[in-house]
Formats: C-alpha cells, sequence, structure tokens
C-alpha cells in the first residue's frame, strides 16, 4: 500500500511525515519527488508514504497510476486563516520557488499585488486546494481527514488504519515539536533550491 497525505501546505505536513518515520513496516518521506518531470514524479515505492502539498497539482497523475483499492489518501487540514497568514508572509522574493506567488501570479494572472490583498489570495489559495483535494477523495476508496489540531486522537486511528507497525509513543511526540516553523528565509540551514538537470527531468 502507498500512502499520499494531501494539503495545502504551512499545516503540519513535516510534522506528519516526522511522525510516520517511527513507522517500520512504511518508509516515509517529505516532498521526495518534486525535482521530476513525467513518470519520474510518480516514482513512489510499495509500502511508502508521502507528504507533499504539491501532490494537490498531480492527482489525476495520482489516479491514473496507482490502483485504487491499495493507495490511502490523507487529508491533512489546519484552521483556514492560520494557514493563509501564514502563506501570505510567503510573498516576496525572498522565499525561492513559492507557491504563493506562483499562485498569486502565474494562476490568478496578475504581475503584482498590493501587501493589503496578501492575506486574501492566500486564502482563496486555501479554499481551491482545499476545494480541489475534497472533490477527489470523494471519489476514492480509503481516505481519512486529519486535522492537525486532532491529531492527537487520530494518529492512532491512522496508525490503525494502515497497520502501521514501530514506536508510537516515539511517533506521537513528533506532534510536540515545530517542525519547519515559519521563519526567515535561510535560517533553516537547508540550502537553496537548485534547478534542475537533465539527469533529474525524467
Amino acid at each position: 500500500m502507498r500512502v499520499f497525505v494531501l494539503s495545502t501546505g504551512r499545516c503540519g505536513s513535516t510534522t506528519f511525515e516526522r511522525a510516520c518515520s517511527h513507522i517500520t513496516n512504511y518508509t516515509a518521506g517529505h516532498e521526495t519527488r518534486r525535482r521530476f518531470l513525467f513518470e519520474r514524479r510518480f516514482e513512489y515505492a510499495d509500502q511508502h508514504i508521502e507528504s507533499d502539498n504539491r501532490l494537490s497539482w498531480f492527482l489525476g497523475g495520482l489516479a491514473r497510476r496507482f490502483d485504487d483499492d491499495d493507495t490511502f489518501y490523507v487529508h491533512l487540514t489546519r484552521e483556514r486563516n492560520l494557514v493563509a497568514r501564514s502563506y501570505a508572509r510567503r510573498f516576496d522574493g525572498r522565499f525561492h520557488s513559492s507557491i504563493m506567488r506562483a499562485f498569486g501570479q502565474g494562476i490568478v494572472v496578475r504581475k503584482r499585488w498590493d501587501p493589503s490583498q496578501h492575506v486574501k489570495v492566500a486564502r482563496f489559495y486555501v479554499d481551491t486546494v482545499t476545494d480541489n483535494i475534497r472533490e477527489f477523495l470523494r471519489h476514492r476508496t480509503h481516505t481519512m481527514d486529519f486535522p492537525l489540531e486532532r491529531a492527537k486522537e487520530l494518529f492512532p486511528v491512522f496508525w490503525e488504519r494502515i497497520g502501521a507497525e514501530g514506536d508510537l509513543e516515539a511517533a506521537m511526540a513528533e506532534f510536540d515539536v515545530r517542525h519547519n516553523a515559519e521563519r526567515r528565509p535561510g535560517a533553516s540551514g537547508r540550502p537553496p533550491e537548485t534547478v534542475a538537470g537533465p539527469a533529474d527531468l525524467g
């Protein structure tokens, strides 16, 4: 079975993956295929849990490639306004590969937004992605809604539903840690994203 964690982003997707890293009969990753194109974008191994907010733009590809009877989808959410405010802070050029700028200037075609409108555009992004995920999951067999605010209650249910093995106590402890919290760009020590070369594109 493959498990895909769908979300808007900025709602605990890194934390969810860290919790899943304590599962011994699945691998777990966060945005592990984000650099690839075509078939390589979907090369997720069996018994793998993938948490990647960009999957909301590849739902048709997931449905076409993975058997519904052997795929489990989690819809990870967080209170709408908290997500929107977090994303509104990512409108400027300091954030490389900002999905907020891609949405606000490329999908909603507008060259420049006044900063006073950033939260409004971010809310539209959150609503759009949430609607896309909900409609997709309406037609899937194995799904689970997972509001981040109820993580301690719901993660053991998720654990049981996918037949997870490992250290549940350590997994639950990850929800007490702030992973990938809002910070200034570059503060994480993570290397900047690079442009994919020919070997990366598939």
